[in-house]
């Protein structure tokens, strides 16, 4: 009871224990605030000395190729062009190592992200964040590909509202420019995303917006069954990539190959094939089904009542797409020929 002596008394031990622990966590925070400054004075001072030496780096790489082009081979002795091979390959590996340290430091963002998010640092200072980072993009990616498969699904054998398919292509919009921002940020904690995946994903968006705007008519009938069916099989696809991809990575990085900020596979290896063998065809057949969507729609723009400008739109990006995936589908199965000819690994 607050009213009784005794409560009185436990209530003034328990005011002056709060005391000691706030006083506490006032010390705690003013440290804090001390070590953040010197974390950001010691990024700066590394950002700037990986500058000044990336520089330098580039400059003596350039005078070395022209001592090399006004000294012949035959001058230079066969110590001094061993000594320039080791130098060139030792810079090689410094920039190597320059782009792991850069993961860590703050950085600019590209001009997408700084459209989007503005200026802010979106660099994550430790490897555990980084690593549930991706690993949460990779769960975010799953779990969007069961709805939209689920969805097309619903859209294309249940119900036939124009509402639900405008529903569904907003779905898309969202989805893919979630994954543009998402991939900005773990490119700049380091994942080495191809250029072409996050360019798809850039057309996609492009597509389903084009798609979202449609007017409903004829020609969008005409073509909504074969677009929810390619929808409805495209995930299917997308679900089968992930797991296989996954199980890629996870074996990469217990052989001590793999990054852990890797999305894709970068390089190609023989024990690989054996998956892909299987994932080969459903890759290929989704890539000319994107052909078929591009010609078909090109056909129905050469009708005379089409006056939608979405048919010619949608029809351009659905090429874009079908020969970005075919012909990096064609570099892993060149790559897969390049290996059994015992030639380098990567393209």
């Amino acid at each position: 009871m607050l009213s009784s002596p005794a409560g009185v008394s436990e209530c003034f031990r328990e005011w002056e224990d709060l005391e000691k622990d706030y006083q506490q966590i006032l010390d705690t925070h003013r440290l804090y605030k001390q070590k953040l400054e010197e974390v950001t004075k010691l990024q700066n001072s590394c950002s700037g000395a990986i500058s000044r030496q990336r520089k330098k780096l580039k400059e003596l790489t350039s005078s070395l190729e022209k001592c090399k082009k006004k000294h012949p081979t035959p001058k230079l002795s066969p110590e001094e062009f061993e000594s320039i091979a080791e130098i060139q390959e030792s810079i090689k590996d410094k920039k190597d190592n320059f782009l792991e340290m850069e993961a860590f430091l703050p950085k600019k963002n590209g001009l997408y992200l700084s459209l989007v998010l503005g200026n802010v640092n979106v660099t994550l200072l430790n490897k555990l964040s980084k690593f549930a980072y991706k690993d949460e993009y990779e769960k975010f990616k799953l779990i969007v590909t069961v709805i939209v498969f689920l969805f097309s699904f619903t859209c294309n054998f249940l119900f036939s509202y124009r509402a639900l398919d405008a529903l569904f292509n907003f779905l898309l919009v969202w989805y893919y420019c979630t994954l543009t921002i998402r991939e900005g940020i773990l490119i700049s904690n380091g994942s080495r995303i191809k250029g072409w995946w996050v360019l798809h994903h850039y057309v996609s968006t492009f597509l389903s917006g084009v798609m979202l705007t449609w007017p409903d008519g004829d020609l969008y009938q005409m073509f909504r069954q074969q677009f929810l069916s390619y929808c409805l099989y495209q995930s299917f696809v997308q679900f089968l990539q992930y797991y296989y991809q996954s199980g890629c990575l996870y074996r990469l990085r217990a052989l001590g190959e793999g990054h852990n900020m890797d999305l894709t596979v970068e390089g190609f290896q023989s024990w690989m094939w054996r998956g892909l063998t299987f994932l080969l065809p459903f890759l290929f057949f989704g890539h000319f089904w994107q052909l078929y969507n591009s010609i078909t729609l090109f056909k129905m723009f050469q009708l005379q009542e089409c006056k939608e400008w979405q048919v010619v739109m949608c029809g351009c990006s659905y090429l874009v797409l079908f020969m970005g995936n075919f012909l990096t589908t064609l570099g892993v199965v060149y790559q897969k020929y390049i290996i059994n000819q015992d030639k380098p690994k990567s393209l």
